[in-house]
């Protein structure tokens, strides 16, 4: 059975490959396997049918058989094990590479998605111009703290991992905060990753998807 996964069917970045379903489609790409979508209109993601796969209503989703997955990173996990490609063979940098996809999610992205509610969502309040340099220093600890761990390697820890999957997609957020662009070297890796043929396939797959929505809608 080919697995289905939900995206949106008009994602809110508009193409730009930022929606988290983004991720789940790379990782199959990456490993060669074919998956389906199902596309969720914006609203419906809250809607019990949706709730049911996603008690959070939010997407991605995977189901495979009886399997039913939520969060893009479980999601990812999930494929790395299941299929070669995406973890390495010996056991601890196996374990190392399950560790970057942990720190991308939980240490580095939550300042970032900070700076992304904090432009979208108080823009207007009084405080706005006081805290947005304070979170995009939060930001700047975690980069800072990044690149000179990654230093002049390719990738986090030898071969491309996982981990590198997540952290990419993580830090592509930053992509047009400038943010990024104080870290040379962290700006070149981000370009490595959207180098990958696998990570084209996909964003190309999440931008039609989007494309084709816009035509019927």
């Amino acid at each position: 059975m080919t697995p289905t996964i939900t995206a949106f069917q008009r994602s809110p970045d508009r193409g730009r490959g930022l929606a988290r379903d983004m991720r789940v489609r790379w990782a199959f790409e990456e490993v060669g396997q074919s998956y389906e979508v199902r596309l969720v209109s914006l609203g419906a993601h809250k809607e019990p049918a949706h709730r049911a796969l996603h008690p959070f209503g939010q997407i991605p989703t995977y189901e495979d058989g009886d399997l039913v997955l939520f969060e893009s990173g479980a999601i990812v996990f999930h494929i790395a094990q299941r299929h070669a490609g995406l973890l390495p063979g010996d056991a601890n940098a196996r374990a190392r590479a399950m560790t970057w996809m942990f720190a991308a999610l939980s240490t580095v992205e939550p300042p970032i998605l900070d700076l992304h509610n904090t432009k979208l969502l108080e823009g207007d309040k009084s405080w706005y111009e006081q805290r947005l340099p304070v979170v995009e220093d939060r930001i700047r600890v975690r980069l800072g703290e990044l690149s000179a761990r990654l230093g002049d390697a390719h990738w986090l820890d030898g071969a491309f991992s996982a981990g590198d999957l997540m952290m990419v997609a993580v830090l592509l957020r930053l992509k047009t905060s400038g943010l990024l662009d104080e870290y040379p070297n962290l700006s070149a890796y981000v370009a490595r990753g959207e180098a990958r043929p696998a990570y084209k396939r996909a964003f190309d797959a999440q931008l039609a998807a989007f494309t084709a929505s816009s035509r019927t809608g």
